[in-house]
């Protein structure tokens, strides 16, 4: 499975929201610009996440963009799904009986496990817990102090 780069760009946006005061709003142009994401292409990735209740929008002088939940209440797994529906993972999964085979299949068991477990793994993370480790390690990157000994 490979999520679409609309996905990969609407966590990203998330995430840089996460980071900001809480309630602040963030102008379109900041967004675009500190995450390289086109305005045209923002736009269409923030409607399906507006839609999910997960960022709102505010419009005219001042307006942009916020989130519209706290960060420790919106997971990766919220995003994913706003952005690409339901991961189903297999279309025998969509709906019962969408195939034959389903009843006794064993690789249809071991799909639903699959799937069952990386939907447990998103809902884990959430969008403080990814900010405060993107701080984590930005700490780490950062050069230590020349210290005379």
């Amino acid at each position: 499975m490979l999520i679409t780069r609309a996905t990969e760009y609407a966590i990203r946006a998330v995430l840089y929201l996460a980071k900001q005061p809480s309630g602040e709003i963030v102008l379109k142009k900041d967004i675009c610009r500190t995450q390289d994401i086109t305005p045209a292409f923002l736009t269409k990735i923030l409607q399906p996440l507006i839609r999910a209740g997960i960022v709102g929008s505010q419009r005219g002088v001042g307006g942009g963009f916020y989130l519209a939940r706290t960060p420790d209440r919106i997971t990766l797994l919220d995003v994913v799904e706003a952005q690409e529906g339901p991961v189903y993972l297999n279309q025998c999964l969509m709906n019962e009986r969408a195939c034959d085979r389903d009843i006794f299949c064993p690789v249809h068991g071991a799909w639903r496990h699959i799937r069952g477990e990386m939907t447990r793994v998103l809902g884990e993370y959430t969008f403080a817990r990814l900010a405060q480790m993107e701080e984590q390690n930005l700490e780490q990157l950062a050069p230590t102090p020349f210290r005379n000994t």
